[in-house]
């Protein structure tokens, strides 16, 4: 791909965007016909189950760490320039955040990207509780939450910058595309004793392939950009905040986000439409709005708190390694587990699948 003469004809930030909407396009077709949602999968696993929906994540979070490792030993890619590992990191924000995200996952019936995904498909329940997931991520960014998000997050930091797993450890580097293949394997062992289709196995393998695209894709064009552009890939915190901005600040500019967020949409949308899976579906009853709703407002600040959602931090952060989205990652299975036994396994009444 020639990302110079794309810059030369249509701009950087149009080229960053288009950029995020064809990550955006493979991660909503993907997630969409494998079902992906971390909820479901802690859910599962809480019921004590190492079921299909298991293997699903396992194969999404495998994929990607392979991908991202391997991209990382080939120098396409350079984990160290992502805006993830170059910011302070934050434990008590990932600590703090990662369970409120676990909480509010499993009230809302799903994690904010398979919100969004489920959105694109006619739900209007994930409609409702994806724009209040935006709108909170959008006041804890630079609105009436924000101080409290910034108090929290100081609480403890890393440092100058995030921890890299490997480095902390004093690993070589191709121990990461190590730990990808052992997690990789133990997926396919789920899937196969789950008699999960191959069709399946793409599709969930194919979400985790959206997040080492946008990394590869944002590493190229940041070497050759005039101006700084961030190295990220697919999260939903910052993007549903910055896609709302884009649509109500006429000074807002193109980035990577705007596209990444619309071409999820998009990606969905086609996916169930061809498949004659497009459905209007709505909200059960008043209590089970309100439950949703309330779990997006937790969803919303903790992502931001944690410097990610269970996509952002649970894969794509987790994938250069980030220490702290490992942590985040094991605090969203902590809230999503206590939340399900508290409200759901002891009042006999399971909450709908993903």
């Amino acid at each position: 791909m020639d990302i110079i003469a794309l810059i030369e004809r249509i701009g950087e930030g149009p080229t960053a965007a288009l950029f995020g909407v064809i990550t955006g396009l493979i991660f909503g077709v993907a997630a969409q016909k494998s079902n992906f949602c971390l909820r479901a999968a802690t859910v599962e696993f809480a019921r004590g189950k190492l079921g299909g929906k298991v293997a699903v994540w396992f194969l999404t979070f495998s994929t990607a760490l392979v991908w991202v490792q391997g991209a990382q030993l080939l120098d396409l890619f350079r984990q160290g320039d992502s805006r993830v590992m170059s910011v302070p990191g934050s434990w008590s924000g990932a600590i703090i955040g990662g369970l409120l995200f676990g909480v509010g996952m499993v009230l809302s019936r799903g994690c904010s990207g398979r919100l969004l995904v489920l959105a694109a498909t006619g739900n209007l329940r994930s409609v409702v509780s994806g724009l209040i997931f935006a709108v909170t991520a959008t006041m804890s960014l630079k609105g009436i939450l924000a101080p409290l998000r910034d108090r929290l997050a100081s609480l403890w930091i890393t440092g100058a910058q995030n921890v890299n797993i490997l480095d902390a450890l004093h690993l070589p580097n191709w121990t990461g595309l190590a730990i990808g293949i052992v997690f990789a394997v133990a997926g396919m062992y789920l899937a196969k004793r789950n008699e999960i289709g191959v069709k399946t196995w793409i599709f969930a393998s194919g979400v985790g392939f959206a997040v080492a695209v946008g990394w590869v894709l944002t590493f190229m064009l940041s070497q050759v950009a005039f101006d700084p552009v961030p190295v990220n890939s697919v999260t939903f915190s910052g993007p549903s905040a910055n896609t709302l901005m884009f649509f109500l600040d006429r000074n807002s500019v193109l980035e990577f986000d705007v596209g990444l967020v619309p071409g999820v949409v998009l990606g969905a949308f086609l996916s169930s439409l061809f498949s004659r899976q497009f459905a209007w579906q709505g909200f059960d009853s008043m209590p089970v709005m309100r439950r949703s709703m309330i779990g997006a407002i937790f969803m919303g600040f903790g992502a931001m708190l944690a410097g990610g959602c269970a996509i952002g931090n649970g894969v794509t952060g987790t994938s250069v390694l980030a220490g702290t989205a490992w942590l985040a990652l094991f605090c969203m299975w902590i809230g999503a587990m206590v939340t399900d036994f508290l409200l759901d396994q002891r009042t006999m009444t399971p909450a709908a699948a993903c």
